[in-house]
């Protein structure tokens, strides 16, 4: 993998999730794509720019498994969890910042720290 991905040259991947409460303003859509721009492609901004999701895709089940064990330590130490699909193959990942009903920029922290660990890069 090793390629350079937007969310390593912006330093999205080295920021630390910060705690939301329903004060937390809900990113505007504008908002929602610059930061979009700073993540892999691969990334899908909702129509109604509230959830983010991509999918990975894997060889076998243990890889798919060792993948979901590898974001669920990263959800642990940000206290930032996704919703996960996981089947024998893939893994489909959704962000959304529960707490204000749409994006944060927690959000994207997570999908580029998971980008910069996809990619070899952490």
């Amino acid at each position: 993998m090793n390629q350079t991905h937007p969310s390593t040259t912006t330093g999205l991947h080295t920021k630390h999730c910060k705690a939301s409460t329903s004060s937390t303003p809900v990113l505007s859509p504008t908002e929602c794509k610059e930061l979009l721009s700073q993540i892999d492609p691969a990334w899908m901004l909702s129509d109604s720019s509230n959830q983010i999701t991509r999918t990975f895709k894997f060889n076998d089940y243990y890889q798919t498994i060792a993948f979901v064990n590898v974001i669920a330590w990263i959800a642990n130490q940000q206290d930032h969890h996704p919703e996960l699909n996981v089947s024998y193959n893939r893994c489909r990942i959704v962000y959304s910042t529960h707490a204000i009903g749409g994006l944060s920029e927690n959000d994207f922290i997570c999908a580029a720290k998971i980008d910069a660990l996809h990619d070899g890069i952490i």
